[in-house]
């Protein structure tokens, strides 16, 4: 097994891999392969010409120190149940701390996936709050941001503690959200048929009713810093 960054011959390979493990479109991959990846952040397991494991991460900073956020790990099917996932994440890491990062986050989807990874060393240290509004009675001011203002404002928004995230994450995240920012909050959402999924609302909590007013939609799930969830 050859553990690598990816050359341009393996690319049609992991995203057959991708696309195995997480069922995304083509679509989303060409936008991912457009504003997020970079051979020099991913590593895979390449045997015989064949991705067998693959990680991609992006750069971010808590606290001042420079941190990876690992991101789409997957281990080919019929390759699981080999460790191949604990050697990719050690290899990762090995890589990682060679280049002076300060280590490394991941977001599991599942309790599942929280102990897989705690077996590997990690533990959790972010949690979110998610809750569901309804619209209001007044709408609030919006006007949309392109990637770079969010990134601006976001850190002016942030907790302490928080994650910040710049450059290729947010340019891949816009892909999918649309950005805005209001009097006293900052906000990353997209429509979901007749919902509203704020994948990140940062300040004030009570402008969600008014922001599912200005965007015409009755319901809407915001995703707020909070303790209610292990998230990261």
């Amino acid at each position: 097994m050859n553990w690598i960054h990816p050359t341009s011959d393996l690319y049609p390979g992991l995203r057959l891999l991708w696309q195995e493990a997480f069922r995304d479109s083509d679509a989303f991959l060409d936008h991912f392969w457009r504003t997020g990846f970079a051979s020099e952040r991913c590593l895979c397991a390449e045997k015989e010409g064949m991705v067998c494991a693959a990680l991609y991460w992006f750069d971010c900073f808590c606290d001042g120190k420079k941190l990876a956020y690992l991101y789409a790990v997957a281990t080919e099917k019929s390759h699981r149940g080999q460790g191949l996932c604990r050697q990719l994440m050690d290899k990762t890491l090995a890589v990682l701390k060679g280049r002076g990062y300060a280590g490394a986050l991941l977001c599991p989807e599942n309790e599942g996936l929280f102990a897989m990874y705690r077996k590997m060393g990690f533990c959790q240290q972010l949690s979110i709050r998610e809750f569901t509004a309804l619209s209001g009675e007044t709408s609030v001011a919006l006007r949309s941001v392109d990637s770079a203002e969010y990134a601006r404002l976001r850190r002016e928004h942030l907790p302490a503690g928080g994650v910040v995230q710049e450059g290729e994450s947010l340019a891949f995240l816009e892909g999918f959200a649309s950005f805005y920012a209001g009097t006293g909050f900052l906000l990353a959402a997209r429509q979901e048929d007749n919902r509203l999924f704020a994948m990140e609302l940062l300040g004030d909590t009570a402008f969600a009713p008014g922001i599912l007013t200005a965007w015409n939609i009755p319901e809407g799930t915001f995703r707020v810093p909070g303790e209610n969830r292990p998230f990261a």
